[in-house]
């Protein structure tokens, strides 16, 4: 069959009219203006291709800390204040005379820190005067005012809440484990502003070095089809086999999420395709937009790029970016195992069948298309894994993502089309950028009063020195913080406030932040704030909270997976025994444990699989669901025993499944219902 077949069947009658207005509902960040003027839209359009330059630049040119972070934060807020609109029913054809004075204003605080850097750092040695203060005051209602039209009201909500803990911690009717000695403005504001502990923290340092240029770099890969890639390869691999559509999905939205770094996002650009396909073949409105939900969050956990996360998670730990993908890698890929289960089976429970293959594209045909974009990718693996230093390695990808680009008229960028991917790549950075210094408000907080350690004592006091009620605790304290946040953000604030909490009972820090990153993400498809699941829905046409649940079973491994490599790190394919906790360089475990972890985990996942959608080669009952996710969960447990146990449950089960023997723990019929 040829290409333009296969186009033609997953895209024809595929495509919701309503796209734009179900990714605005969903997805803020897409609320922009498009200003009536054309003058307007190019001068816009050359902010914004400045803004990414600036950073390219900077790659090999390196500004004084301060002024570096301050310049991307300035210039970044006044492009939100330029694209997006004051409130959603506001007018997109102009921009408001009010935003003209913050975005003068934002250069006005960033003019500031430059006319008074050598003073700052030199003479008043980090001790704010009345200016700083007053500019300290203004740059920080600028930033939550950004972030409130790029993102909406939780994270600024959040950040105003920790402003307060200053001004009243030293009063009596605090909490006495919350009290502090006082703080007078020029503690608070200037620790915020002339510092970099604060608005301009180690968050914005990584939004400014590398999150933004794996951003671009994301841009860049989608200019040249790089979607079109991914979703073309996964028809060919996985179209035509039972419940193909679905596999499609899981996998196309993995790789796009793990580039692209927005789980809303990824749900809207790949499900507009996907979904449809899910519905055509057979499966209901809301499993549909719950698989591509559930699929497109994963892409967040899935090396080699997780989004960006993985550079973060570097910097903040000072653990090589080789090893956190490593260590990464088999729990993503249990993620995923236990989304393919469970849709295979339920393909095979409602009888789904596949696309034939005479409608899908092959392999080679896709490769030889559209194969060398993966080029970059390599590249990019190949860096890091040579210790290039992550913002080096980005740039030079970007590069090479152009240069490769050209080797085929289809995927072949014009100069108009890297224009594009620069001002793209600039937009899409922008909620980022504005979450990072958000974010800075509360670590600024956190170091000014030592409240962190606080907080860390709560979690592990009220679990009382139980490990499981410590991560349990701090799964649920993850998951708020995580609330309708994208990837990065919802990592860096549950690196800041809840990953302390588990290395203070002495878990290794990279586990520690695996496991709280896995939980903040989570929170994208955890009723009731569940906003990729409310996207799927929207596209799907199906219930947004039954697909919220539908999206929780579907992702059930992803709640079961971090406590496994809690309990046995081994799971990481690094070994921590032995170790201090901070360490930053491990040993690979004994062969032995890796094998064996592996082998219990992958049969674990895929029988708790079987028992959520309660089908294997027929129907369970609903005794013999029970028993099987008994048995599966005994596998994931790293014990001996239970391993043992549990694979005589398992196998017992699945066999009497597979045989249909005449036992209460199948229907032979093949009716039960999931």
């Amino acid at each position: 069959m040829s290409r333009n077949n296969a186009e033609a069947y997953h895209i024809a009658d595929t495509i919701p009219a309503d796209t734009e207005q179900i990714l605005e509902k969903f997805d803020r960040e897409s609320i922009v203006r498009t200003p009536s003027s054309k003058y307007l839209r190019i001068f816009i359009s050359c902010f914004a291709i400045f803004y990414s330059l600036f950073h390219l630049w900077t790659t090999y040119n390196p500004m004084p800390e301060l002024l570096y972070r301050a310049t991307h934060v300035a210039v970044g807020i006044a492009l939100v204040f330029l694209i997006y609109p004051t409130y959603k029913k506001q007018a997109r054809d102009k921009i408001a005379w009010y935003d003209w004075v913050l975005v003068a204003l934002s250069f006005v605080s960033l003019g500031y820190l430059f006319t008074e850097y050598n003073a700052i750092a030199t003479v008043r040695g980090g001790i704010a005067n009345n200016t700083d203060i007053f500019m300290s005051i203004m740059t920080i209602l600028l930033v939550m005012e950004a972030a409130r039209r790029v993102m909406g009201l939780i994270l600024p909500t959040l950040a105003a809440i920790f402003l307060i803990y200053p001004f009243v911690s030293s009063y009596h009717f605090m909490p006495r484990i919350l009290q502090t000695r006082p703080f007078d403005l020029s503690d608070i504001f200037g620790h915020l502003y002339i510092t970099t502990e604060g608005l301009y923290s180690s968050a914005v340092g990584a939004s400014v070095s590398f999150i933004f240029l794996f951003i671009l770099f994301g841009a860049f890969l989608n200019k040249s089809g790089m979607g079109q890639l991914f979703n073309d390869l996964a028809l060919a691999l996985a179209g035509h086999k039972q419940g193909g559509p679905a596999k499609v999905a899981v996998v196309a939205s993995g790789f796009m999420g793990s580039i692209n770094g927005s789980a809303v996002g990824n749900v809207v650009g790949t499900g507009v395709f996907t979904i449809p396909m899910m519905k055509k073949v057979g499966y209901s409105k809301n499993f549909s937009g719950a698989v591509e939900a559930s699929a497109s969050v994963g892409g967040q956990i899935l090396p080699p790029i997780m989004g960006a996360s993985a550079f973060i998670m570097a910097e903040t730990t000072g653990i090589s970016y080789g090893t956190i993908a490593l260590a990464a890698l088999f729990p993503a890929l249990l993620y995923y195992l236990g989304v393919i289960a469970q849709v295979h089976f339920r393909a095979g429970k409602d009888n789904l069948k596949g696309i034939p293959k005479a409608d899908l594209p092959r392999v080679k045909e896709v490769l030889k298309e559209r194969g060398h974009l993966l080029l970059p990718i390599f590249a990019l693996v190949y860096f890091l894994g040579n210790n290039m230093p992550i913002a080096y390695a980005a740039f030079n990808t970007i590069a090479i993502a152009i240069v490769v680009s050209q080797f085929r008229k289809a995927t072949r960028m014009s100069f108009k089309n890297i224009l594009e991917a620069l001002e793209d790549g600039a937009r899409q950075s922008l909620s980022v950028m504005a979450a990072c210094a958000v974010i800075g408000i509360v670590i600024g907080v956190l170091s000014l009063t030592s409240a962190a350690t606080e907080l860390i004592g709560s979690i592990t006091g009220t679990g009382e020195g139980m490990l499981f009620m410590t991560l349990f605790l701090t799964m649920i304290a993850s998951m708020v913080l995580g609330m309708g946040l994208p990837s990065i953000p919802a990592y860096i604030i549950t690196a800041t406030i809840a990953a302390p909490a588990l290395a203070n009972i002495g878990v290794p820090t990279i586990v520690a932040h695996l496991f709280v990153f896995y939980f903040g993400l989570f929170a994208n498809i955890t009723p009731p704030v569940a906003l990729a699941s409310f996207a799927g829905a929207g596209i799907a046409g199906g219930d947004p909270m039954k697909t919220g649940w539908q999206s929780l079973k579907l992702s059930v491994a992803g709640f079961i997976v971090p406590f496994m490599f809690v309990y046995n790190p081994a799971m990481l394919m690094i070994d921590t025994t032995g170790l201090p906790m901070n360490a930053t360089e491990f040993p690979i475990p004994p062969i032995f444990d890796m094998i064996s972890i592996t082998i219990t985990s992958i049969i674990g996942i895929t029988a708790l699989s079987a028992a959520v959608e309660g089908y294997f080669k027929c129907s369970f009952s609903f005794i013999g669901r029970i028993i099987l996710a008994a048995g599966a969960l005994m596998l994931v447990v790293p014990e001996t025993v239970t391993d043992l146990i549990g694979a005589v449950i398992v196998i017992t089960i699945i066999t009497i499944n597979i045989k249909k023997l005449p036992i209460k723990l199948i229907n032979k019929d093949d009716s039960a219902l999931a």
